[in-house]
């Protein structure tokens, strides 16, 4: 019972981070291009499947096309993102430069990390009351007594707890790449 809890909530943790790893930071990320669509022969292809992404220090992402057919479809999908990026081609490398970030755009990239962060709370805490709802019920059944209800109940908030906490970590971290 909990343990189905904490899978259930460590898969809400991992999608939160990973909803946070697109969001731009001060420091270019392969992620902030790999999911980006591209129209390649008809059919729409992420980035990464159609070459290699790489980070030039301090902020620039290559993206090494496998296709020279697909670098113009690759460079405008980039584009047409609207990531707020110059995107050069030279042979079968895309150059991405990612401009610094304003003060102003910074504290908009919080404002939405901190959204973020908020609906994975909200899923989390979802997920305990659930949780609750099922052990009552068992009890209400006579499948466990009175004080196993109580130490799952003490168990799943301790889960959830902890999954707060490693959110919280996540934001502080995501927050401090932002404002570099």
């Amino acid at each position: 019972m909990v343990k189905e809890l904490e899978n259930k909530i460590s898969e809400s943790v991992r999608h939160f981070k990973e909803s946070l790893a697109v969001i731009r930071s001060g420091r270019p990320s392969p992620k902030l291009l790999e999911d980006i669509q591209a129209d390649y022969f008809g059919q729409k292809m992420p980035i990464k499947q159609l070459g290699s992404i790489s980070i030039a220090p301090p902020r620039e992402i290559q993206v090494s096309v496998w296709d020279k057919q697909a670098v113009v479809a690759a460079s405008k999908a980039i584009e047409a993102a609207n990531l707020g990026v110059s995107v050069n081609i030279d042979g079968n490398l895309i150059r991405v430069n990612l401009p610094a970030l304003s003060t102003e755009r910074r504290q908009e990239l919080i404002k939405v990390a901190k959204k973020e962060t908020e609906e994975a709370r909200i899923k989390i805490r979802h997920l305990r009351d659930e949780a609750n709802k099922k052990i009552s019920s068992k009890e209400e059944a006579g499948e466990i007594s009175e004080d196993d209800k109580f130490k799952f109940k003490e168990e799943i908030q301790k889960a959830v707890d902890k999954a707060n906490k490693e959110i919280d970590e996540i934001l502080a971290n995501k927050t401090k790449e932002i404002e570099e």
